[in-house]
């Protein structure tokens, strides 16, 4: 057996230990081919967004692939760290340490290359339904049909082969350092009983809580100014949270002998402060990771919920044709254009007009609407008539729940009418309503006193269309980009166009921040997976002594499950935690409620992190009985 066969027969060894580093990293590299894929697709290189597209998908692969680095970088220095004793008996039988710098050279060389290989073909046979995903998700006009993608081999091949090169390059230069003694006796060195700061724990512990208030506290536009400030504080507290306080807590448990001698409390007490420990960084950069994947996707999902839900809940109607006359009068050739093409789309409408008439008042040049009128459009959108006495006025809002809108409402209601023979009459109080398709609050008075509010400033007239029943969204859109083109975007309006406009220029990046998000989340579980299998083997010979004295399987089995637990589930809670802070004081930015789109998104990664840890908890239970 010459020596590349020893490096060979070596990864199939310690499949175990590669098995997650090749998986990720497999998967890290179908990620980036498939960015690739969608860059050097014709439909984007010859299409209206080829430089869209390019910048958006360069800068995805490019955060991939730098992250890509400090994975794989990372991933092998815990390979290392679990190796030492392997490293060290090969140096006692006669390997070199020059042998031993070229055998891991060639073993990440060789994982890296397969990675490579393997992430470009799974790539290949999956594009197919990728691109199908991606024509609906990206709302693009270009159908993504399969193609051989030739360039995105090659940029995909050659970027990781050379990173794969790098990192080899790196970890052989790190070997150096190591000596027989440390490789042998590493594992056994006593690090001695593990100990933290009480002041250290409690200023992470006031950091944290600081930092939450401070997230939750802030409305508007001050949560941009608090940002930065709660950033910094929220992680400096959250390394201090898995460095100090976690510890802290774990020996003032062991303190109280009701706890600590319960059942099997001890063996996990025991082992639990010297894991939180060693694990800390781990935890502390696993957090930080999940808290940037979970609060990057709910921030692009939140935002686009909010562009087009705010829309769609501002107006009934289906479309609105606004005047663009200089006197405010409607076009009747502009209108007969609009029915002639519905009708050609088959789009079944119901029609009525209005006129915005805005009166100058105290306060501003104010939207007034008569009783009757209000009322004609109620019933067109189904929504409650209104009665008022001649002395009576009510201030309608919408509800979008914009600070603009609020402040807007809240002076109209504290502010009272002027008619034209000096009297006043007040608001009465605040509806919500999305009869008049208009963003600001505005008043409704009785036919009566409108008449005695004078000639108007200004006068403008819209029609507006209801469809009936429920049509084909893209005979909707259809028309209404003929419309559109017709008439220009300022006169016609329809909403479902709009939308639709919206998620195609917001699809590429919902897309991008997803795919990246992923990647991220994915790589955090798979750091969680090389700290707990970097232990197994001191874990088989701990269980394994202490099964002599008498622990059962399922003593056992509880004690690997709470362990497991903790080290899975400790920095995913706190990230949850982070990312619910940080999603809410986005809902408070922009005073939208996210409470759906916050839970879809964290509670997706968090679905997902519970069947990572069920596959891993039975897999290292499996292992820890197969010695017992």
């Amino acid at each position: 057996m010459n020596f590349r066969q020893f490096a060979f027969k070596n990864v199939l060894r310690n499949k175990r230990l590669y098995v997650a580093y090749f998986l990720s990293s497999l998967f890290t590299v179908m990620v980036f081919f498939t960015f690739a894929m969608f860059a050097f697709h014709p439909a984007f290189i010859e299409g209206d967004i080829k430089w869209q597209a390019l910048y958006g998908m360069g800068v995805a692969g490019g955060i991939i692939y730098v992250f890509s680095f400090f994975f794989v970088l990372y991933s092998m220095s815990s390979f290392l760290q679990s190796r030492k004793k392997e490293f060290g008996l090969l140096m006692m039988q006669g390997m070199s340490s020059r042998q031993i710098r070229m055998m891991v050279f060639m073993e990440n060389m060789l994982i890296g290359f397969i990675a490579t290989i393997g992430g470009i073909l799974l790539g290949l046979i999956f594009s197919k339904a990728i691109l199908l995903v991606a024509e609906n998700v990206l709302v693009i006009d270009e159908r993504l049909d399969f193609y051989i993608p030739v360039w995105a081999i090659a940029v995909t091949f050659l970027s990781f082969l050379v990173l794969f090169l790098f990192i080899s390059f790196f970890v052989s230069f790190i070997l150096r350092t190591r000596k027989l003694i440390h490789l042998i006796k590493g594992d056994k060195v006593s690090k001695g009983e593990p100990k933290a700061s009480a002041l250290l724990s409690l200023i992470g512990l006031i950091l944290l809580v600081g930092g939450y208030v401070t997230a939750l506290y802030v409305k508007g536009m001050d949560v941009v100014l608090a940002m930065l400030p709660v950033i910094a504080v929220v992680v400096v507290g959250t390394y201090l949270l898995f460095t100090q306080l976690s510890v802290f807590v774990i020996r003032r448990l062991k303190k109280r002998k009701h706890i600590f001698w319960r059942k099997t409390n001890m063996l996990l007490f025991s082992d639990l402060s010297f894991r939180m420990k060693d694990n800390a960084r781990t935890f502390f950069m696993v957090a930080i990771i999940s808290t940037v994947a979970f609060s990057a996707i709910g921030t692009l999902y939140g935002f686009q919920s909010y562009t087009t839900k705010g829309l769609s809940d501002v107006t009934p109607y289906t479309f609105i044709y606004n005047s663009m006359e200089d006197d405010g009068s409607i076009n009747e050739e502009d209108v007969d254009f609009i029915e002639e093409t519905l009708d050609k789309y088959d789009i079944d409408t119901r029609r009525d007009s209005m006129k915005e008439t805005y009166f100058n008042q105290p306060s501003d040049h104010i939207l007034i609407i008569d009783e009757s009128t209000y009322n004609r459009l109620s019933a067109l959108t189904d929504e409650d008539e209104v009665h008022l006495s001649n002395d009576e006025a009510i201030t309608v809002k919408d509800s979008s729940r914009t600070i603009e809108s609020q402040q807007i409402y809240t002076q109209l209601d504290d502010t009272p009418i002027e008619l034209e023979n000096g009297k006043t009459i007040k608001s009465r109080g605040v509806i919500a309503s999305e009869v008049i398709p208009n963003f600001n609050a505005y008043y409704i008075v009785s036919d009566d006193t409108y008449r005695q509010l004078g000639e108007p400033e200004s006068v403008y007239e819209s029609v507006l269309w209801m469809e009936n029943g429920s049509h084909s969204n893209d005979a909707i859109i259809d028309a209404s980009e003929e419309i559109t083109d017709e008439l220009g975007y300022g006169a016609f309006t329809s909403f479902d166009y709009t939308i639709f406009q919206i998620n195609k220029s917001y699809g590429p990046i919902l897309f991008i921040g997803l795919f990246i998000g992923i990647v991220f989340f994915v790589s955090a579980g798979s750091f969680l997976y090389f700290r707990l299998y970097s232990d197994l083997d001191n874990d088989k010979v701990k269980f394994r002594n202490i099964a002599k004295m008498g622990l059962t399987k399922k003593e056992m089995k509880k004690v690997v499950n709470r362990q497991t637990a903790l080290l899975f589930f400790a920095p995913i809670i706190v990230a949850l935690l982070h990312g619910a802070v940080a999603l809410t004081a986005l809902s408070h930015m922009f005073e939208y409620n996210l409470v759906r789109e916050s839970a879809l998104v964290l509670g997706g990664f968090a679905l997902i992190q519970i069947v990572y840890f069920v596959i891993v908890r039975y897999l290292y239970t499996r292992q820890i009985q197969s010695v017992i």
